[in-house]
């Protein structure tokens, strides 16, 4: 038994890549039995990140599908499907991230499930919500990036376009996709009954962009534009100090008074411009400048004791190779050094969320390609005959 909030639950998840994985993994962290549907070819997810140590356990592939079981069925042949339907009947979760033409294809739209496991929480995620005029297109990150407006902040910023550095678009909406199917199963215990989430990326996205930049244009009618200018100010961001860089935010009138006196510009206090919260919001452009002029003169190690001192929020600024050795996540144990039984040493990236009841107590690693369907199709039901009929065929494959 696995352990955790969600032991006993049942997904069966048909994703691939990240938004997906990335929702079933935290519901694996968290007790679910996680049962990963891949095609003979695996998760594209297996190969996009790089070399691993072997073929198919890309480092992000790992990262992304820990504590869960792979089993390989071709959809196409219409055995593989009648298993696939098979594990339908007593599963608690459908999670899928293709086009809805495609589970129509395959027999596995919300009716058809519906009619197999009317219990069942149907989740898919896509590009585009299916009312809308983009329903068919096809979606990544970098494309969702584009068109939500996230790569134009950048633009108000820089003067260019530009996507984030990392595939924020799949993740912010692979977490969104947890939050809806613990409603969903929440309501279920309520009323006994599965229902269909439909969770695209474009409106979830747009929704997060909008509700932080509608600004002034949100009202009717406007009494301003569009964009936050504190947020999207160019000086917003980490300031240089004689050493390095620093992360600072002092907002509240105590902190930014704090920090007029650690500049040795106690007398800004008083300045009309800057001695409160809104008057700073108004004159933000000046107020940064002063800011990033005043942590030019002391190192890193200076500042982050005197702000320490004054309760000023300031943190180291970190890149990719130092995040590891921070000595707060060395504490909460982020970063753990754990055996995978075929990849060997592997940095597994811990909870960074805690529940005084526990999650899942037996972690395992990410699974190689089709490792699980011979154990899988025996919970199923299904006898050995059976099994080498489906493994001959090609319609189940089992990996090593």
């Amino acid at each position: 038994m696995a352990g955790g909030p969600l032991e006993g639950t049942r997904i069966i998840d048909l994703t691939s890549v990240v938004v997906g994985p990335l929702a079933t993994q935290v519901l694996a962290d968290h007790g679910a039995d996680v049962i990963k549907v891949e095609s003979p070819a695996g998760d594209i997810g297996r190969h996009l990140a790089g070399r691993g140590r072997s073929p198919g356990m890309s480092a992000k592939f790992m990262h992304l599908n820990r504590n869960k079981r792979s089993i390989v069925l071709d959809l196409r042949q219409s055995s593989a499907l009648q298993v696939m339907r098979g594990l339908l009947v007593d599963a608690d979760v459908l999670l899928w991230n293709v086009r809805p033409a495609s589970m129509q294809r395959l027999g596995l739209d919300y009716s058809s499930v519906r009619a197999i496991n009317p219990r069942l929480i149907y989740c898919g995620m896509f590009g585009f919500g299916q009312a809308g005029c983009y329903r068919d297109r096809p979606a990544y990150d970098s494309i969702i990036q584009g068109i939500s407006g996230v790569a134009a902040l950048h633009e108000r910023v820089t003067g260019t376009p530009r996507y984030v550095p990392y595939v924020m678009a799949d993740r912010t909406v692979g977490l969104i996709a947890v939050q809806m199917i613990l409603m969903a199963l929440l309501r279920r215990v309520r009323t006994g009954e599965g229902e269909s989430i439909e969770i695209p990326m474009f409106e979830n996205m747009v929704a997060q962009v909008m509700t932080e930049h509608m600004y002034q244009a949100s009202f009717e009618p406007p009494i301003g534009g569009y964009g936050d200018p504190r947020v999207l100010d160019p000086e917003n961001r980490p300031l240089a100090t004689r050493d390095g860089f620093l992360c600072l935010s002092a907002n509240t009138d105590p902190q930014a008074h704090a920090l007029f006196e650690a500049i040795g510009r106690p007398e800004l206090a008083l300045d009309p411009r800057f001695a409160t919260v809104a008057a700073r919001f108004q004159n933000v452009k000046d107020y940064f400048v002063i800011r990033a002029e005043g942590l030019a003169r002391k190192t890193t190690a200076e500042w982050l004791e005197i702000f320490d001192r004054l309760d000023v929020p300031a943190a180291p600024y970190h890149r990719l190779e130092t995040l590891r050795d921070d000595p707060h996540l060395r504490d909460v144990g982020l970063f753990q050094t754990v055996d995978h039984p075929s990849e060997g040493g592997f940095v597994n990236i811990g909870l960074a969320n805690r529940m005084s009841g526990g999650a899942r107590a037996d972690f395992q690693g990410a699974p190689r390609l089709g490792q699980h369907t011979r154990e899988v199709l025996r919970e199923a039901g299904l006898d050995e005959s059976a099994i080498a009929a489906l493994l001959a065929a090609g319609a189940a494959v089992a990996g090593d």
